[in-house]
């Protein structure tokens, strides 16, 4: 008799993994969690974790021995495991670049032994130093060097999506690419650097909000529950497989001016207070401030394509995204 079958979401301790769980869960699938919990946390996955269509299996992807029959078995794996935040990038490029490629060949490899659907979570941060204003999803990347660290995230990253596409030409494997813009909200937390969660949390205690640089670069950021909604719609959608999709908000902000909606939305008495690079990075930073460590200055995706795939796109209101991420 077949078991009966289940999603597999890796990274699932984490703070958009967590919500994808709890999604999953609610539309009545059997999901299986495989997180080492080196960034996520089992406190994200409190409300379920007691969840009778729940399994939690607490390794990282190399090292679970049961993966080849998990994968045998899952109608679709959720990729999402992996290093958060430029902060823990910067400071750990080495466990960024040795982690990624190996976990996600693993992954691929047995998902392909069986043509299990996979959605890989890919970033915005692949698009790197282009000056565009608005990014597609056939743009040409342009990478920083490799003597800044900081790009060892996108480059692991990309060599992910190469990897993926790679499985899906020659080994039929489906795959489905979304690569993340500033994705907020609940449980989000911001001791990797995670820049809305880290203005909130100084504006509840009135304390001073850090901008980086000179708060000229701007961000869109989407409410988690609806990127999540976007990974689902994804998955149900045929036409997706074999396709890159950005996945983001359309409200383009300046860091700045988000530090000083951070402060009025939550009635806080906190000021803003500029921090150059070399302080927020020290050890990071030569010459020219925002040059040298090569902070994109504008990050807004275009959404066309996920607009067209799965008939949807995130429009939660900037405001009512923070109301939402300090309510956690």
């Amino acid at each position: 008799m077949r078991p009966v079958r289940h999603v597999i979401v890796t990274g699932g301790a984490g703070f958009i993994g967590s919500h994808l769980v709890e999604r999953l869960l609610a539309s009545g699938k059997r999901v299986i969690v495989i997180d080492d919990f080196s960034t996520g946390s089992m406190a994200n996955l409190r409300a379920v974790q007691r969840h009778p269509r729940l399994k939690i299996i607490r390794s990282r992807i190399s090292g679970c021995a049961r993966l080849p029959a998990f994968a045998a078995n899952a109608e679709f794996i959720f990729h999402l495991a992996a290093t958060v935040g430029v902060e823990l990038v910067v400071q750990s490029a080495l466990r960024v670049l040795e982690a990624g490629f190996h976990e996600t060949q693993i992954l691929l490899r047995a998902a392909a032994r069986h043509s299990t659907p996979v959605l890989l979570t890919s970033t915005s941060e692949v698009y790197g130093k282009s000056a565009r204003k608005e990014f597609s999803e056939e743009d040409d990347l342009i990478i920083g060097p490799p003597n800044q660290s900081r790009w060892s995230y996108a480059c692991s990253k990309l060599t992910d999506e190469f990897l993926a596409l790679a499985y899906a030409r020659e080994a039929g494997l489906p795959v489905i690419i979304v690569r993340l813009f500033n994705t907020v909200g609940p449980r989000q937390t911001g001791r990797y650097g995670m820049v809305l969660p880290r203005f909130i949390a100084a504006a509840k205690a009135n304390r001073p909000l850090d901008v980086f640089g000179d708060g000229a670069q701007t961000r869109c950021f989407c409410l988690v529950d609806d990127a999540v909604e976007a990974l689902i719609r994804l998955q149900r959608c045929g036409s997706a497989s074999g396709r890159i999709f950005n996945v983001g908000g359309a409200e383009e902000v300046s860091i700045l001016d988000l530090a000083r909606l951070v402060i009025k939305t939550l009635g806080s008495k906190s000021r803003v207070r500029m921090v150059p690079y070399s302080k927020a990075y020290p050890g990071h930073v030569s010459g020219p401030d925002h040059a040298a460590f090569d902070d994109m200055r504008r990050r807004k995706p275009l959404l066309e394509k996920l607009r067209g795939a799965a008939g949807f796109t995130p429009r939660t209101p900037l405001r009512d995204i923070i109301r939402l991420t300090a309510q956690s």
